[in-house]
This record gives C-alpha cells, structure tokens and sequence, in this order.
C-alpha cells in the first residue's frame, strides 16, 4: 500500500458534475481528491482486505443470532424494549440486506483493523462505486497509470444484482432519505437508478413526508401506500420516531431491514471482543461501564453508541480526553475501544472502507483526513490495484 502523488485531470469537476456527484466540495473544501491515489498490491487485496471484510461480516451474522435471543444484549446496544419483536422477526424471516461498510485501518503490513461497521446507512457508496471508476478508466486511458492497472470495485454491478435478487420480479419501491441533504438526495438518485436498471419503478418520498392511514399502513405524501422502501435514515432514529409503534404492524418490505438496527452500533464491538478475543482483525473494546474496560489504561477512544462521520468520539492519550467534532452523540452510552492510530501516508490518515453487498465484498473506498478520527469533512482518495509482473 502506498501513496501516490497525481496531477489532477483539469476538468473533473465538470465531470462529476455531469454524472451527479455534484457534492464534490463542502463549504468550499474538496471532498474528492485526486491529487493522490493509493495504490495496492494484488494480493493485499485478495488474500488480506476481502477475506478480513468477509469473516468479519460472518461474525456480524452470528452476534445478530445471538443478540436476538437475550434482552440482555438488547439492552446493552440500547435498542427500545417496545421494538425488539420487530427486530427479532426481522431476523427471524431473514429480511434480505442490501449493504454494509466496515472501516478499517491498514498499513500493508499488519492485518486490517476494525474500527466499525456501517451497518445500515453508509455513505460514500455513489463516489466510490462510479466516480472513482471513471477515475480508474480515464488514468488507463491517458496512460498516467500504469497499464493493466486495476480497482478493487465490482460495487455497481453488484449492487444492482442485488436489488434484483431481492425484487426478482420488480415492482414498486420507494427511496426514502432527508431531501435537504444534497449528499443524501444523490445518493438515493443513484439507487433509483440502479433500482429502474433491473425492472423496478422508484418514487422518492422525504423521510418527514411519509405518514399513516386510517389502517395503520405507511403511505407517501400522495397518499400511495408503501409497500417496499430502502431508506437512507438510521434504524436508531426510526425506532425513536412518534411513528415507531406503528412499524411492526405495516407490512413495509424495509431496506436495509430492521435486524440492522443490531449491527448499526457501536456496541457490537465490545460484544465482538468478548466473543473473539485476539482475533486479529478486532480490537479490544469495552461498554464504558464495564470495569474490564480498566485494562485500556490511559489511552483509549471512547465512542458514543450511536453517531456519524466521527461525532462525539473522544481520543483519550494520557488520561486527557480530546473530542474531534461534538454534535450531541451519546445519550444512550458509550463504549471504549484501544487506541489504535491510522497510519500516517504524508500528514494523512487514510480509512479504508470495505464494502459488503448481500454477504460478499465487493469493493473499497479511501477517506482520508488531517486528524486520527475521520470527520464529515474527510476527503475522498481514489486507489488502484498495481498490475502483476509477468
């Protein structure tokens, strides 16, 4: 793993542009970055990245199977008593997933490191899957990569395939996501795209437009009941809603499905650890009030159950707490995990994010920041794989 100094191509601003990818700068702020790339070695990615992505999602799949038979559990990931059947039968009819990203640091030398999954509302997945591609494809073509270089990333076709194996005979879906949210809104167009690709008729509706009929169904703001819908807002939140009481009773063919509300927390990593000890893709982690949590010492990260993009997570070196970015996080507990600095590639700290689609990986994508905790303003990097010496 290394990276790469580039010369940006001088018109890609007009080209993602033109694909839709129009959130390319926040505030001013490049969040795509082209100015480097990270390049991989074949089997860096074939024998260490997506075999860590794909044992690790197996365990996901087996605490889900735990954590659904013990309120203990359910307790401990702060998932409201009143929802839990909801989520257990979930579970139990196996609702079919969609996607998922873990966040890994890696160095190229040691195995990839865990620092959490985004489980049920990840984002990146536009870039990542298209504009990084056309990235890859244009480098090829202007020779300013190596020839026969390629991209850990089947991430559009295996998303597609996806949605098709989940709505074999199409249909109508609706796409939900906060339309104020540019970021949030492309992204979604990106889905309903791939959605109409196999055969299935999109409507988006704003999450705060859906309400209830006179029987208890969902229905948008034209009043067409919604039957199916991948939404872009997290379960955490859904189950906190005025409207959550009404969830087990609407027959709403949800994406990503409610057993995710289990894996969208940061409380699965102490309960990874606690049943994985030393494995070596985990990190040691703890319940904030768990006096095992002694064992870190001085220097730990100490991250709210619930948050996004680095909120609320505190770099504890010395006993002294520092938080990267508070928005509010954190009511409903906190874990705290070893600390384990990203490494360090020219004053950046890149996180790899390993994307899973159904159960298999299918592709990463590279945030990159300033600071040891990736923000909302970590740029994006793209990466090829280095081809193979003859």
């Amino acid at each position: 793993m290394r990276r790469i100094p580039l010369t940006p191509r001088p018109d890609w601003q007009a080209k993602a542009d033109a694909i839709g990818f129009v959130y390319h700068a926040t505030d001013g702020a490049p969040y795509w970055d082209e100015t480097a790339a990270y390049a991989f070695t074949l089997a860096e990615i074939d024998d260490v990245l997506e075999p860590a992505a794909e044992g690790l999602h197996r365990l996901c799949l087996d605490l889900v199977e735990e954590v659904c038979r013990h309120d203990t559990l359910m307790d401990r990931l702060a998932i409201p008593r009143a929802h839990r059947q909801f989520v257990r039968d979930s579970w139990a009819r196996r609702d079919p997933s969609l996607y998922g990203r873990f966040d890994f640091a890696y160095d190229g030398a040691g195995p990839p490191t865990l620092y959490e999954y985004n489980a049920d509302t990840p984002t990146a997945v536009f870039e990542c899957a298209t504009f990084q591609w056309l990235w890859l494809e244009e480098r090829l073509a202007t020779g300013t990569l190596p020839a026969g270089s390629d991209q850990f990333n089947s991430l559009f076709e295996a998303l597609r395939d996806r949605f098709k194996a989940i709505f074999p005979t199409g249909g109508y879906v609706h796409f939900a996501a906060e339309p104020q949210s540019v970021e949030d809104r492309q992204t979604v167009r990106f889905f309903e795209d791939l959605a109409t690709q196999v055969g299935i008729e999109p409507k988006f509706v704003a999450m705060n437009a859906i309400g209830l009929n006179e029987t208890g169904q969902f229905v948008d703001d034209a009043g067409d009941e919604i039957q199916a819908a991948f939404k872009l807002y997290p379960w955490e939140d859904m189950l906190r809603e005025p409207y959550a009481p009404s969830l087990a009773g609407a027959s709403v063919r949800w994406i990503e499905p409610a057993w995710k509300a289990i894996l969208s927390n940061k409380g699965i990593l102490p309960l990874l650890w606690e049943r994985h000890p030393d494995h070596p893709n985990l990190l040691p982690a703890y319940f904030d009030d768990d006096p095992a949590a002694l064992a870190l010492g001085e220097d730990y990260v100490r991250k709210p159950l619930f948050s996004r993009e680095g909120a609320n997570i505190e770099l504890v070196r010395a006993g002294v707490a520092e938080t990267a970015l508070d928005e509010g996080y954190g009511a409903e507990g906190h874990i705290r995990q070893a600390l384990h600095m990203p490494p360090a590639f020219d004053g950046r700290y890149p996180v790899i994010g390993a994307w899973i689609v159904g159960d298999r990986p299918a592709g990463i994508g590279i945030r990159e920041d300033d600071h040891a905790v990736t923000r909302n303003l970590a740029r994006f990097v793209p990466h090829y794989i280095e081809p193979t010496e003859a």
